[in-house]
């Protein structure tokens, strides 16, 4: 199973290295990272996805828990949330013969074209997981170039991880 954690931290050097050091070291694998400043300059929003079952789960937020610079930590489960991935990814269209076979599918994904040259566009496709994985498939008649994604993102529907920061948990560990 797979689960959707943010880990709010200290916006400092070394944390990203800490925190996938922690996981690996204990034999957690990372699915997707995706990490940025959030509206507090001082705090970062780590987003992360693991596989494995709630004990599994369990353990990662404990281990992150115990991390001095992690502020707080929420697991998506059961959360009303919206979640994106974003990706580019540059196609083939043979020398434009088959720009607007791209073109067309393109638009029935609601992508961007962000650039354009004789021999191959650049799409910008933002959505959810399952979104993003059924374009790569339609593109993949096209001669795929390269292709990169961010890890996902996620934001509750309600409350705020970083107003609420400010206020302790009222929930235990074990409780999460």
């Amino acid at each position: 199973m797979r689960h959707v954690l943010s880990a709010l931290v200290m916006n400092q050097p070394g944390v990203l290295a800490h925190v996938s050091g922690m996981l690996a070291s204990r034999n957690f694998n990372i699915d997707s990272l995706a990490v940025g400043e959030t509206e507090d300059e001082t705090l970062s929003r780590m987003t992360f996805v693991v596989r494995g079952d709630d004990r599994v789960l369990d353990q990662v937020r404990k281990q992150l828990e115990k991390i001095v610079t992690v502020v707080r930590v929420i697991d998506y489960l059961g959360k009303d949330y919206v979640e994106r991935d974003l990706m580019l990814i540059k196609v083939a269209t043979e020398g434009g013969r088959r720009l607007s076979e791209v073109k067309e599918l393109n638009d029935v994904f609601r992508g961007k074209i962000v650039d354009v040259s004789p021999e191959h566009v650049i799409i910008e496709i933002a959505g959810q997981e399952s979104k993003v994985n059924a374009f790569i498939d339609v593109m993949r008649q096209f001669e795929i170039l390269e292709l990169v994604r961010t890890g996902r993102i996620a934001l509750t529907r309600r409350g705020s991880i970083t107003q609420d920061a400010a206020s302790p948990d009222p929930q235990p560990a074990e409780a999460r």
